[in-house]
């Protein structure tokens, strides 16, 4: 078989050859969840597989690729599996220069198949107005993150959501999640990817433009930017490194990387405004901890403030000020750090009128717990001053050891009720507003006037560690809309020991939409989550975050579906599974799957969404699909 045919076999996004060649790869980690040598020492690709691989991949069976399969394929597929594939389940615990190193040591050094001529627009360059007439632009359309798009840019009413039908799909080559929000100004679209590639697309087509590859998978929200005659693009990857490129083409301006810990990760899409742009920042730290040869925890949560034209530094602010100490060890005799943890994991809002940008945080990873975890921070848009901070929940210290009770699990033992989503700023009866939704299944309501005082709260989910609000609320000028997660992991007692997958998800339990009143925090109505199908992964659990058009409110599932629900009731309106197979426009086959992490994106008379998200039992997927209505 032709190599390039082999990988298409091998790591076609749902495939069953694909998943079975690369779950037997499972046990190359699952053999050992120590972490590897300190950071300063140089990870050795032949080390690794010696110690995590041979046993199984140098034995000679009929269901394991030996080695010399393996070495078929090019290096960087298996960094792919690694990152954010099929095998990321048991790889996160591994530093990303021990992933590369014994990806290295075991692929080729091949490249990877390049788009076929005819995914190519005729005209290869970007070209956006100076003030494009309709966009949505990073996270959200406003500053606010309302995640609302007003009635004439989001160019749909409720008769014509009704009548939405499939344009066009456009498939990610070899990776088996999607899960960047894309962003459109125009006739442009820009979107990252797993494998970290960042694509630009033409709205109408799906043809592209050009493609650039970041250092590692690009899940935050492009957000397009003036700078002189062009656009800047700023974006960051999973591996802590921040990009501007130039939109016409795709060139690099610059690129940064925020901060030093090995463990960064940047999730959150950057917020900016006059010339500065803020980066959110958070780890797979808590990840990390799992091992218990891990010295948890020393990373700590911080916004970067960098000046939009070059990427030089304006501030940063952490969000625990003291440095980690060593507190002790663990009862495995590993040294234990602390205080960590209290990432940043969602995009910034910006509060112009008061100077403020507000930040919700993570939990701690480590003991001692601290007062900024579980929490809503002010911080002066000039300087990054703290101005106040408002914890909502207090002695939340957790990490993935806490799974299992092994030995880096901080005395607290969570409950992990972190924020993951971003803050609203709204206007309600007069004044001013922030909701924030947490994974508790709590939706606060603070008066940024007065420190962040609580002015009412509402509970819309049960919570838990996977559970309650997730990626994102949506608010109008009456509601604030609320989908909760509460999905149920069930761990399998007779799996194959080298199945990458060692939780499926509970059909039954999660998902429900919620409308609350913004003035008083009253329920409206509430949507209970349709019944899920008999897909191998599905769940009713509402984990995406959520849209808002005048009169509609978009939610994804995990069972694949994208649903349009009334704004007044919550009626479902359209409905969509999208977990199928697609012949995308740049001539491969995409499969869609679970639909979670960024919200739909609806501009133009379009809507845009990514559909594949395997992280946690869901149902892979690698297409972004294009809806518009039937004329």
């Amino acid at each position: 078989m032709k190599q390039a045919a082999l990988l298409r076999s091998v790591f076609k996004a749902g495939d069953r050859a694909m998943k079975k060649w690369l779950a037997s790869l499972a046990c190359v980690f699952a053999l050992s969840v120590a972490t590897a040598p300190p950071a300063a020492q140089v990870a050795s690709g032949e080390a690794i597989y010696r110690e995590r691989c041979a046993g199984c991949h140098d034995l000679v069976t009929a269901r394991i690729p030996p080695r010399d399969a393996l070495k078929k394929l090019p290096a960087s597929r298996i960094l792919r599996a690694l990152d954010f594939g099929v095998m990321m389940n048991v790889a996160y615990p591994l530093r990303r220069d021990e992933r590369e190193a014994v990806a290295t040591f075991l692929g080729s050094g091949a490249s990877e198949p390049v788009p076929p001529p005819s995914a190519y627009c005729a005209d290869r360059v970007v070209k956006i107005a100076g003030r494009p007439k309709t966009q949505w632009n990073g996270w959200s359309p406003t500053e606010g993150n309302t995640r609302f798009q007003s009635s004439d840019v989001a160019g749909l009413n409720v008769d014509e959501v009704k009548r939405l039908q499939l344009k066009w799909a456009f498939a990610f080559d070899g990776d088996v999640s999607a899960f960047a929000q894309p962003t459109i100004l125009d006739h442009s679209l820009f979107v990252g990817s797993a494998g970290g590639l960042v694509h630009a697309l033409d709205v109408d087509t799906g043809c592209l433009r050009w493609m650039f590859q970041a250092n590692g998978p690009v899940r935050s929200a492009i957000v397009a930017v003036p700078l002189g005659q062009r656009h800047t693009l700023l974006f960051s990857d999973l591996t802590g490194w921040v990009y501007s490129l130039d939109a016409s083409t795709g060139a690099v301006l610059w690129k940064k990387r925020v901060e030093d810990h090995e463990a960064t990760r940047l999730t959150g899409a950057a917020a900016v405004h006059d010339g500065t742009v803020f980066i959110p920042v958070a780890s797979w730290e808590e990840s990390r901890a799992i091992g218990v040869n891990y010295p948890c925890c020393t990373f700590r949560g911080s916004v970067v403030a960098l000046r939009v034209r070059d990427g030089s530094l304006v501030w940063k602010e952490y969000a625990i000020r003291e440095e980690p100490k060593l507190v002790g060890k663990n009862r495995s005799g590993t040294p234990q750090w602390g205080p960590s943890g209290a990432g940043v994991w969602a995009t910034p809002t910006i509060d112009a009128k008061r100077g403020l940008l507000y930040v919700t945080t993570g939990d701690n990873y480590s003991t001692p717990a601290t007062t900024t975890s579980d929490a809503v921070m002010a911080l002066d848009i000039k300087s990054g001053q703290v101005v106040w901070s408002r914890q909502m929940l207090a002695g939340d210290a957790y990490n993935s050891a806490c799974g299992d009770r092994t030995a880096n699990c901080p005395t607290e033992n969570g409950p992990d009720y972190d924020f993951g989503s971003s803050a609203l700023l709204v206007k309600a009866g007069g004044r001013d507003l922030l909701i924030a939704g947490q994974k508790s299944g709590m939706v606060y309501a603070l008066d940024p006037s007065k420190k962040g005082e609580v002015v009412w709260q509402a509970r819309v989910g049960k919570g838990g560690v996977n559970g309650g609000v997730q990626w994102g609320m949506a608010s109008d000028d009456r509601h604030v809309y609320a989908a909760v997660s509460d999905v149920v992991r069930i761990r399998k007692t007779d799996s194959d020991p080298a199945d990458p997958a060692r939780f499926t998800l509970n059909p039954t339990e999660g998902g429900g939409l919620t409308a609350l009143d913004l003035k008083d925090g009253h329920k409206a109505w509430y949507a209970s989550p349709p019944p899920c199908s008999a897909t191998p992964g599905c769940s009713p659990a509402q984990s995406a975050a959520l849209t808002a058009i005048p009169g509609v409110v978009f939610s994804g599932s995990l069972d694949g579906h994208l649903r349009a629900y009334a704004a007044d009731d919550g009626k479902v309106l359209w409905d969509v599974d999208t977990v199928h197979e697609y012949k995308a426009v740049n001539g491969i086959t995409g499969r869609g799957g679970s639909l979670d992490g960024p919200g739909p994106v609806v501009v133009g008379g379009m809507v845009f969404v990514n559909s594949g998200y395997s992280r946690f039992g869901g149902i892979p997927g690698n297409v972004l699909l294009a809806f518009g209505p039937a004329r």
